[in-house]
């Protein structure tokens, strides 16, 4: 198939034959004829397979065959970076050169004087980034109250980067009645989601496998840690065979720590990222595309703008957390039907992003081993020891032994020396112990003796009451006497310290608190027995 059987119109195929196109490409195939029907579409296709002017030349040819007698805007086609931007609207003053049609960019970063005088002149065409076309809605100096087609270019990346919101808010203001078009190079299920929510039965176009990658890029991968990988990196660029190579880093401050070694290598190289200005992210990609500049060092988001026909190796310095931009990245290279090359650096902290881009690819990439840097292979999974069970499950301890277990871990515990122990929680040891074998021998007594006054009170004869004044009050006398004469009340012994403990503690932890816990009992008996037998009157609490 030819463009001429897609129906495009002469002026149309008179500019892609100046642009050197002469058979249509998957994508172009499939999308130009629906497009030019009105039809709503869902376009998914790798990188470098044409998506621009699959949904350019039909949008040229339908706003080219009327007329409408205002100045407004007729296209607006959405994009997420500056470079992208400015790709797509030389793209329709290419394709549009023989037709009256108008165009112009509008993007943030840069004043916006001229693209202010730009658009007050009149575009059919407007090619925005979201941020700068809300700023400008918002100051009233955009309407797009009659436009006819809308364009979402590169929406997997619009998600990435955040822009959803931005999205929103400008399909919030479109018109109901429009034609709309979604192009991306990968369709995660949020992107279908996407599409659900403002296309109306679209036709949904698939050149490739969702994120499969190019066949005809030969792809290698090197083990290296990341402290090696600068040195890495200029060690392979001494091969004349790369001729030029896009570098990916994952940080803009990677990005230009990258040239800047590279620089002082002497090997050409500039870096591009959001942080820089737009002069110089021009400049920087004009060098490149020149020749002058042989290394471009790059991250996702700026990479999305740069169209290079003839680009030689794309090398991933860090491995990309999403394997779908995988995909994306190596498909700058072997564009048009050309071969490439990518190469890809993994650390044993990226094994993750490695597993996931070779799962999504279902395939392993070929490993190179013989460089100065092997040595820093992730070890295999295999290779690692075996992580050994609790000691507890080792060895179970039986039910019928715990007494004699702990009987056992005390003894061992009080003979073993206290090392690592200072000589000043040495000595809090030792006055520890020789208190508390003295309160042992106090509370031996003191039960002893209140053993015997209980005994002594069981044997003695109850006073009588018969007896005469003198008895009376010798009664009364021994009834006041009887308290002292009755065994030890608990609190006395209650305030006795309980033997310490023998294992390994912290002396100093256990001088903090001396309050013994509550004395218990096996019955009512042995409490009665205690506190002087049934006989023993009852003791008043004290106030």
């Amino acid at each position: 198939m030819n463009f001429e059987q897609l129906s495009l119109t002469r002026p149309l195929l008179k500019a892609v034959a100046e642009e050197g196109y002469t058979i249509p490409t998957p994508i172009q195939e499939q999308a130009i004829p629906p497009v030019l029907q009105g039809r709503d579409l869902l376009g998914c296709a790798q990188t470098g397979t044409g998506k621009t002017a699959a949904f350019a030349l039909p949008i040229l040819q339908r706003l080219a065959a009327r007329r409408p007698s205002h100045k407004k805007i007729r296209a607006l086609i959405l994009t997420p970076t500056r470079e992208l931007a400015l790709q797509i609207g030389e793209s329709f003053e290419a394709y549009g050169k023989y037709l009256t049609i108008t165009s112009t960019v509008i993007f943030g970063g840069v004043g916006q004087g001229p693209q202010v005088a730009a658009l007050q002149k009149g575009v059919d065409v407007l090619v925005a980034c979201p941020g700068r076309l809300n700023d400008l809605i918002g100051q009233g100096l955009v309407d797009l109250s009659a436009l006819e087609i809308f364009v979402l270019d590169e929406a997997d990346r619009m998600l990435d980067m955040g822009f959803i919101h931005d999205v929103k808010k400008v399909i919030a203001r479109l018109p109901a009645r429009r034609q709309n078009l979604m192009f991306s190079a990968t369709m995660p299920g949020e992107i279908e989601k996407l599409a659900e929510s403002f296309l109306s039965r679209p036709v949904l176009v698939k050149v490739d496998p969702v994120s499969s990658t190019v066949d005809r890029i030969d792809q290698k991968l090197y083990f290296v840690s990341k402290s090696d990988k600068r040195a890495l990196l200029a060690w392979l660029l001494q091969d004349p065979a790369i001729t030029n190579a896009l570098v990916f880093s994952r940080t803009k401050h990677g990005a230009d720590r990258i040239a800047r070694d590279l620089n002082r290598a002497g090997v050409p190289a500039a870096a591009i990222h959001g942080n820089k200005s737009q002069n110089a992210r021009v400049a920087a990609l004009e060098g490149f595309k020149s020749g002058a500049t042989r290394v471009l060092v790059a991250t996702d988001i700026a990479a999305r703008g740069i169209d290079i026909s003839e680009l030689s190796h794309v090398i991933n310095f860090d491995l990309p957390e999403v394997p779908e931009t995988y995909v994306h990245r190596i498909g700058r290279t072997a564009r048009a039907g050309q071969s490439g090359f990518a190469i890809s650096f993994c650390s044993p902290e990226e094994e993750e992003y490695l597993a996931g881009i070779e799962k999504l690819n279902r395939k392993k990439i070929p490993v190179v081993k013989n460089h100065p840097w092997a040595g820093a292979e992730a070890p295999k999974e295999s290779s690692r020891p075996a992580r050994q069970a609790p000691r507890a499950a080792r060895e179970p301890i039986k039910k019928g032994k715990e007494e004699w277990i702990v009987e056992e871990t005390k003894s061992a515990a009080a003979q073993a020396p206290a090392e690592g122990l200072s000589a000043s929680a040495r000595r809090r040891r030792r006055r520890h112990r020789a208190g508390a074998g003295r309160d042992a021998a106090q509370n031996a007594g003191a039960a002893k003796e209140s053993a015997e006054n209980q005994k002594k009170a069981e044997n003695s004869p109850a006073p009588g009451r018969a007896q005469g004044s003198r008895g009376g009050r010798g009664a009364r006398a021994a009834g006041k006497e009887s308290p002292k004469a009755q065994p030890a009340k608990p609190a006395a012994a209650a305030k006795s310290r309980p033997a310490p403990r023998t294992d390994e503690e912290d002396p100093g932890l256990l001088l903090i608190s001396r309050k013994p816990p509550a004395q218990k009992f096996a019955n009512f008996e042995e409490y009665m027995k205690c506190h002087g037998g049934f006989s023993a009157p009852v003791e008043e609490p004290e106030e």
